[in-house]
């Protein structure tokens, strides 16, 4: 290869570069408070959108304050559809093995995920998602505590979430998905195309008093409704 031929590459994939950053940055609409998560978040949405041919329904999150986001857990997709289905940065918890994943953990820390130990003490995560929801900042998590295939569904779902809502005041915001090909799988799912698909719910506010009816109504819409989706 000479080097007129060379330079002409490079300049080709130069150009190429800067149009794959321009689309990416256009399509970000969310400021994480990092330019390298805000330039992800665009490729996210491009990549989610194009390549999985996501379907989903906006998210109805108020412009500000604090809210909760909770769905049904069937893939490792499942927070990057969540994402790219919000127009406002989402803070997850976050299991800790997935947390420190090799390669992954630098993304996690900007993006301001929350990690949780497997049986380990719940109150430093549960504060830590209580001083964001008081900080208006919304909290994404899976209420089923892991991943659960709609083969087998988890049995009940985790009360931390209608505690959350109730101690902080804030609706908690559900979401079932749906479409995903690979169900149970983490980061293999990312490489498969899908027809992912995300259903937003109207928001359910949950107080002390109702906690058993709140926890009910999440069920019905989390994993009920998913398994009549089969």
């Amino acid at each position: 290869m000479d080097m007129t031929t060379l330079v002409i590459l490079l300049i080709v994939l130069g150009v190429f570069l800067l149009v794959f950053v321009r689309y990416c940055l256009q399509a970000n609409v969310v400021d994480w408070g990092h330019g390298w998560i805000n330039f992800l978040d665009g490729f996210l949405r491009l990549f989610i959108r194009t390549y999985h041919r996501f379907q989903f329904q906006a998210i109805p999150l108020p412009e500000k304050g604090g809210a909760l986001l909770a769905s049904n857990h069937v893939s490792g997709l499942d927070p990057l559809l969540m994402i790219a289905a919000c127009d406002r940065p989402v803070r997850f918890l976050i299991a800790q093995e997935q947390y420190d994943r090799f390669g992954f953990n630098w993304v996690f820390k900007q993006a301001g995920c929350i990690p949780v130990e497997r049986g380990g003490p719940a109150s430093k995560p549960f504060r830590a998602a209580l001083q964001a929801l008081a900080e208006g900042e919304v909290v994404g998590l899976f209420p089923e505590g892991g991943i659960h295939t709609r083969r087998k569904p988890a049995q009940r779902l985790k009360a931390g979430v209608a505690k959350l809502s109730a101690m902080s005041g804030v609706p908690i915001y559900p979401v079932t998905i749906s479409g995903i090909l690979l169900e149970g799988f983490t980061v293999l799912t990312l490489f498969l195309p899908n027809r992912s698909c995300l259903t937003s719910y109207p928001p359910l506010v949950c107080d002390e008093s109702d906690h058993h009816q709140c926890m009910a109504a999440l069920t019905e819409l989390l994993i009920n409704t998913d398994n009549n989706k089969k």
